[in-house]
């Protein structure tokens, strides 16, 4: 079973393409036009050994607002489409990821009702020139993309470059366990029949 997906998102402020190969080695390949979040993404590739292309053209002059949204977006539709039904998945992912003084939890669910729960204050409002308000707005498109119910608990942090990584690469732990396909399950993982 191969689970892969190529997205192209294009409207008036942006065109973003994504290549996705969700059971990869982790090879990242990004360019976003905005040095940290292609870093985010190729450490979120890594750690969670998706292999993940990533081009996009946005209005970068006027802020990184539509650019960071719409990866969040073109991210989730690419798992969406990736996933296809979802038969055969764990479903659920949880990781507790420390760097240095950073402590973050992440505990997500595929289930096809998306969900941000983000209980995070950055210790700085910006990193570097980003509004650390935007990566809140990633992950929202994220999820309503994927359908995926994702909390994300802030247990620890004094340095934003820290917390956003840590956020980032406990992301990409949860949903390798939660893409990850158990022989057990037989269909989708719901009493339902259905995600």
């Amino acid at each position: 079973m191969t689970r892969c997906a190529d997205v192209t998102r294009q409207t008036g402020e942006t065109k973003i393409t994504v290549r996705l190969n969700v059971d990869g080695a982790g090879k990242g390949d990004i360019a976003t036009g905005i040095p940290f979040m292609d870093h985010m993404l190729t450490l979120f590739a890594r750690h969670g050994f998706f292999d993940l292309e990533v081009r996009a053209q946005g209005d970068l002059e006027v802020d990184y607002h539509h650019t960071i949204e719409d990866l969040g977006l073109t991210l989730g539709m690419a798992f969406d489409r990736a996933l296809g039904d979802r038969a055969g998945i764990r479903r659920y992912g949880n990781f507790m990821l420390p760097m240095d003084e950073t402590l973050v939890l992440i505990a997500l669910d595929i289930s096809g009702r998306p969900g941000l729960f983000y209980d995070v204050t950055p210790p700085a409002p910006q990193v570097k020139d980003i509004d650390a308000r935007l990566f809140h707005e990633f992950l929202q498109a994220f999820c309503a993309k994927l359908g995926l119910n994702l909390h994300v608990k802030m247990l620890a942090a004094e340095e934003t470059h820290h917390l956003f990584e840590a956020i980032f690469k406990g992301l990409a732990k949860a949903l390798d366990q939660a893409t990850s396909v158990d022989p057990r399950v037989t269909g989708v993982l719901s009493t339902k029949g259905v995600l």
